[in-house]
């Protein structure tokens, strides 16, 4: 190589990068700063450093498990403006209150270019870390917990992502606060391997195309994994369990797959989809919930087939006078409550199953009649509707449900609790 080449490339690459001891005294992290050169490491001492920082340029700040940063109650506690920074091994503590500055324990701005926020452990601020328009983001192996001193739509979120391009947010363990991550007008985003607990929304997604949910694990929040109005995003392996409300709710959300997710013991419905279409449902396990899957306002052309519906109060609510098929290629989905039988042992039940009648549209517009469930008119409707299936109003057909329950991979996730 002509040296006319290699000299701008070492003049461009931190070579003699030097490590600094930080001592534990008030400031002796923001000295440090102004004389380390880029692509130093500062090593923290142990101890607790009353002081906010702001990185703007290649730094490793690394606590090595041992230091404390207190920002004491204002703004940011860290602050990333600079490119190629790196944040592990630090509790942060004593961020700011105000939503309207995303007080945070760490903020990275859009000029931060590709920075990392590892192995840390982030206690009672605001927001967690703010992704704030920072392109190719890590923050991974993080421990957050949120504020529990106010109402929990007031609390901040575990990680915030917007217009943040490329983020990855893995293998955290979030809880408390609002939602566990929240991302906003994003694309291209991919939040796996997370543990969410004590949340709103383990996951929410609004306006953020072409992303990824994977093999994430939701326990008692509110909702597990909300999707709106948001295109493409593929929500996999997940698991939920016992989330109040919904294990994963689509809203507005359109030509997305969701597979191989585990949701048990959601109190309402372990699936919502409000106006969502051409989504795909496969592999799923819904069980023990109010409803296993309930689709309404428009949702159409939706790809449903493979999935096991398990015990739940009311396996499938759909209100429609058309038939919607839910099987494929002479494959459906496993129904608990299906006295089904296969003379020919091939895995597939001899008759189709039709999981709602006549009464239970009856039933969803109006609750009161619950009251005649037990009177000889409607077990005579009941009866009348399975001798003669040409009574149904519409709905759902499955035509070749399944005779077993396929387990998908993510139940080896399940809590033995669960």
């Amino acid at each position: 190589m002509r040296w006319s080449l290699l000299i701008p490339l070492l003049l461009g690459s931190p070579l003699w990068a030097a490590d600094w001891d930080v001592p534990n005294r008030a400031g002796a992290i923001t000295e440090i700063l102004a004389q380390a050169a880029d692509g130093d490491t500062l090593r923290l001492r142990p101890g607790v450093y009353t002081e906010t920082l702001v990185l703007d340029r290649p730094i490793t700040l690394d606590g090595l498990g041992q230091a404390t940063i207190d920002g004491q109650g204002e703004g940011s506690v860290i602050t990333v403006t600079g490119p190629g920074v790196t944040v592990r091994g630090l509790t942060v503590i004593g961020s700011g209150s105000s939503h309207d500055r995303i007080d945070s324990g760490i903020q990275l701005t859009k000029t931060a270019h590709a920075p990392v926020v590892e192995d840390n452990v982030l206690l009672g601020n605001l927001y967690g870390v703010d992704i704030h328009g920072a392109k190719d983001s890590i923050v991974r192996g993080n421990r957050i917990e949120g504020r529990q001193d106010q109402r929990m739509n007031d609390r901040g979120n575990g990680v915030y992502v917007w217009n943040a391009p490329g983020a990855r947010v893995e293998d955290n363990d979030i809880r408390y606060g609002r939602d566990g991550i929240f991302v906003n007008s994003s694309k291209k985003n991919a939040f796996t391997g997370n543990l969410f607990r004590d949340l709103r929304f383990a996951v929410h997604y609004m306006y953020a195309d072409n992303s990824v949910v994977s093999d994430n694990v939701s326990i008692g929040n509110d909702l597990g994994y909300a999707v709106m109005f948001t295109t493409n995003v593929t929500v996999a392996n997940n698991v939920s369990i016992n989330d109040r409300e919904h294990g994963v709710m689509l809203n507005y959300a359109n030509k997305s797959v969701i597979t191989g997710n585990v949701v048990k013991g959601a109190k309402e419905k372990c699936t919502f989809l409000y106006n969502s279409n051409k989504n795909e449902f496969s592999d799923n396990w819904f069980e023990g919930c109010g409803i296993g899957i309930h689709f309404t306002a428009g949702s159409e052309r939706n790809r449903i087939v493979g999935n096991s519906f398990i015990g739940n109060r009311t396996q499938v609510k759909y209100v429609s006078t058309k038939w919607v098929e839910w099987s494929e290629d002479g494959r459906g989905n496993y129904w608990s409550d299906f006295a089904a039988y296969d003379v020919d042992g091939n895995g597939i039940a001899d008759a189709p199953y039709r999981p709602n009648d006549s009464m239970d549209h009856v039933l969803w517009t109006q609750p009161a009649a619950k009251l005649l469930l037990g009177s000889p008119a409607v077990q005579l409707v009941r009866w009348s509707q399975s001798a003669f299936p040409a009574l149904l109003p519409g709905g759902v057909m499955d035509s070749n449900p399944l005779m077993q329950a396929p387990e998908p991979p993510a139940m080896k996730k399940v809590p033995h609790d669960g």
